[in-house]
C-alpha cells in the first residue's frame, strides 16, 4: 500500500489571504488569517497530484481520512515558546558564532565584548532569539573538545542567558547541562540529537524546548557526494521516526522545532527541492526552522563566491520561505532581512 504525504500549497498572503479566509475560499495556516492556502499536493514515492481543498470529498475514504488528520495539524494554532510568536511569522533567530572558523563570520565576534554588543544589536534589529555557538559545524569542520567549546561560550551565556532570549547551538550533552541553568530557552543540536547519546536524557530531565535538525553524515564528510532516495520524503520520515523515538524515551512535550538542515549533507538539487517544497513539513504539526542565511546555494545560483555578499539571496529566499509559512529563519544579517520582510509585507498590505 502506498504511503501518502500531504503538502499544503497555493498560498495567499496579506489582505488577499484575509479576504479569501473571510469568504471561506482559503484555509488559514495555524489559524493565522494573513497566510492561507486552498490546495494540497498528495505525494507518494511514485506520484504527485495537486487538488483543491473543496475537492477532497471526491477522494477515496481511507485517503480522505489521512488528509483530514494532516489538515488538522496544519490548521491548528501553534503554542508560543522560547520567546517565539507563532502568530507573527517569520520569527528571526539571530546567529552569534563565538568561533574563529565559522563559514562566514568566524573570528568576528569571538571576544566577549564584541559578542555581547552583537547579541544586543541582533535583538534590537528584530531577532526573537540569539543562537549562540562555540563550535563550527560548517562542511569540513572537525570536532573540538568540550573544554574549548565551553571556554568560548561560558562568559557570554553567564552574562546574557537570563537577560536576553538565548538559544544554544551545541551537539554535546555536558555543554547543555552547564548552560541550561544559565537561562537558555532552546537547544539547537545540528546533529539531529545523534552526536551524543546522553542528549535525550538531558532533554527529558530539563524539559527544555529543542530543535530536531536533519543532517546526513558529519561535518567532516557530509558534503562528500550526499545521496537520498527522495530527499523530501526521506527527511519527512526521519522527523517522524525521531519524534516517535522521543516519545518512547519519555519526552512528551510539544515544544519542538523541525529544521530540514539546508546544506547539511545536501547538494544544490537537494537544497532546492527542500526549499521549494518546504510546506510539506507543516503536516507534522510542529514549527519549521530554516537556516538559509548566506548558504552555499546562494553562491551556486548567483555565481557569487563571497559569503559576505549573499544578503540579496538571503532576502529573496527568506521572502519565499515566509510565503510558505515557515515560522523561524536562522539569520546572520538580521537588520537587513527584517527590513526586507517588512517592506515586502507593507507593499502587499497596501496593494
Amino acid at each position: 500500500m502506498s504511503r501518502y504525504y500531504t503538502r499544503v500549497c497555493n498560498f495567499y498572503y496579506g489582505n488577499q489571504s484575509k479576504y479569501l479566509v473571510k469568504k471561506n475560499k482559503a484555509i488559514p495556516l495555524n489559524k493565522i488569517k494573513e497566510i492561507s492556502f486552498d490546495q494540497i499536493e498528495i505525494i507518494t514515492r511514485k506520484s504527485k497530484k495537486k487538488i483543491f481543498i473543496n475537492r477532497l470529498k471526491n477522494l477515496p475514504k481511507s485517503l480522505k481520512t489521512k488528509i483530514k488528520l494532516d489538515l488538522k495539524k496544519i490548521k491548528s494554532r501553534k503554542k508560543n515558546f522560547s520567546n517565539l510568536d507563532f502568530q507573527k511569522i517569520p520569527n528571526l533567530m539571530g546567529v552569534l558564532n563565538l568561533t574563529p572558523d565559522s563559514f562566514s563570520d568566524g573570528g568576528k565576534y569571538n571576544k566577549t565584548k564584541k559578542g555581547i554588543n552583537r547579541a544586543i544589536e541582533l535583538i534590537n534589529s528584530g531577532a526573537k532569539l540569539i543562537d549562540v555557538g562555540g563550535e563550527s559545524t560548517r562542511p569540513g569542520s572537525k570536532v573540538i573538545s568540550e573544554t574549548l567549546e565551553w571556554r568560548r561560550i561560558s562568559k557570554i551565556l553567564k552574562l546574557l542567558g537570563k537577560k536576553l532570549p538565548v538559544s544554544l547551538d551545541t551537539r554535546k550533552s555536558n555543554i547543555m547541562k552547564k548552560a541550561i541553568p544559565l537561562g537558555i530557552k532552546l537547544i539547537n543540536d545540528v546533529s539531529g540529537l545523534n552526536f551524543d547519546k546522553e542528549t535525550l536524557n538531558v532533554l527529558r530531565k530539563y524539559k527544555i524546548p529543542f530543535v530536531i535538525h536533519h543532517s546526513q553524515g558529519i561535518p567532516k564528510n557530509m558534503q562528500n557526494n550526499p545521496k537520498y532516495k527522495n530527499v523530501l520524503l526521506d527527511i519527512y520520515d526521519f522527523f517522524e521516526m525521531k519524534i516517535k523515538l522521543l516519545r518512547s524515551k519519555g519526552i512528551s512535550h510539544n515544544n519542538i522545532i523541525l529544521d530540514p538542515g539546508i546544506g547539511f549533507g545536501k547538494n544544490l538539487k537537494h537544497n532546492m527541492n527542500l526549499i521549494h517544497n518546504i510546506s510539506i513539513f507543516h503536516s507534522l504539526g510542529f514549527p519549521i526552522l530554516v537556516g538559509n542565511s548566506r548558504k552555499s546555494f546562494i553562491k551556486k545560483l548567483s555565481g557569487k563566491n563571497d559569503s559576505k555578499s549573499r544578503i540579496g539571496g538571503t532576502v529573496s529566499s527568506s521572502i519565499y520561505l515566509m510565503m510558505q509559512g515557515v515560522q523561524i529563519l536562522r539569520i546572520h544579517d538580521v537588520n537587513e532581512i527584517a527590513q526586507g520582510l517588512k517592506v515586502f509585507k507593507t507593499i502587499l498590505k497596501n496593494s
